[in-house]
């Protein structure tokens, strides 16, 4: 019998063609309520008799998702554990400190160490899941500088609605508020301007983690119109952290932007 820890468990199991015959928008949302507890397998009317019968029901986890993330770190952790840091650390062009892999995140070394453990002056969910990934799965490519929408990376269409919702759009809102963000970006985290990017009047590029730069641009209201913002990714994204990854970083950048914004408006 599969046991359903995650949503992403659930996910797999799903036919993946966002037809809504379920009530929701995407596979991925159905997949989220079923570990919520909103919707049972049952409700998707295209899953087989024998999936249903050899899936487990998921365990009852917190409306907000923190058991599923907690869950998720543990595992990780667990195969940090067994794995060979040094070994990844030379995959991925970084150094060891001690027995501790240092990790550049937004101008900042984080570290990691042989027991899982993400260590720095601060450190949550939505870094120490992504920097456990980077360490498992990176493979340490060099950035082309060839920009890609997320949608267009390999998976991304499966996170889209997901991504824009929670992270364009959310990050748009509080740039439209918070003008001098951008100028925020550069200062505190090692941003750097990226003039003529895409004909947008602001853009900028950031490394919340090694070799996984993120170009953001803005485009301000002009005759009518209102404002845009994208979010860009260099072609070579996945291959150094995974796309489910790459949204839970840009999810908990936005809403660290947010409390900035917030603090110093």
């Amino acid at each position: 019998m599969a046991e359903l820890k995650t949503h992403l468990d659930v996910y797999q199991l799903l036919p993946k063609t966002n037809c809504r015959d379920c009530g929701l928008a995407a596979c991925l949302a159905f997949a989220v309520a079923v570990i919520q507890g909103r919707k049972g397998l049952a409700d998707c009317p295209h899953l087989p008799p024998e999936v249903l019968a050899a899936a487990a029901p998921p365990a009852k986890t917190a409306a907000d998702g923190t058991d599923d993330m907690q869950r998720a770190l543990s595992e990780l952790q667990d195969l940090v554990c067994a794995s060979d840091l040094a070994a990844a650390a030379g995959r991925l062009g970084l150094v060891m400190r001690q027995g501790q892999m240092v990790i550049p995140v937004l101008g900042k070394d984080y570290l990691l160490g042989p027991d899982g453990i993400v260590s720095s002056c601060h450190v949550n969910s939505w870094l120490s899941l992504p920097i456990l990934k980077l360490a498992l799965k990176g493979q340490g490519r060099e950035p082309r500088g060839q920009w890609l929408a997320f949608r267009d990376l390999p998976g991304g269409l499966d996170w889209k609605n997901f991504f824009e919702h929670r992270c364009e759009k959310a990050l748009k809102k509080v740039i439209d508020q918070h003008t001098n963000l951008f100028e925020l970006i550069i200062d505190i985290f090692a941003g750097r301007p990226a003039p003529d990017q895409f004909e947008s009047d602001i853009a900028v590029v950031i490394h919340p983690l090694p070799k996984l730069p993120i170009l953001i641009c803005y485009w301000k209201p002009e005759d009518g119109m209102e404002s845009s913002l994208n979010m860009f990714f260099d072609s070579t994204a996945t291959q150094n952290l995974p796309i489910d990854a790459i949204y839970i970083l840009c999810m908990g950048l936005v809403t660290m932007f947010e409390k900035i914004a917030l603090t110093h408006d």
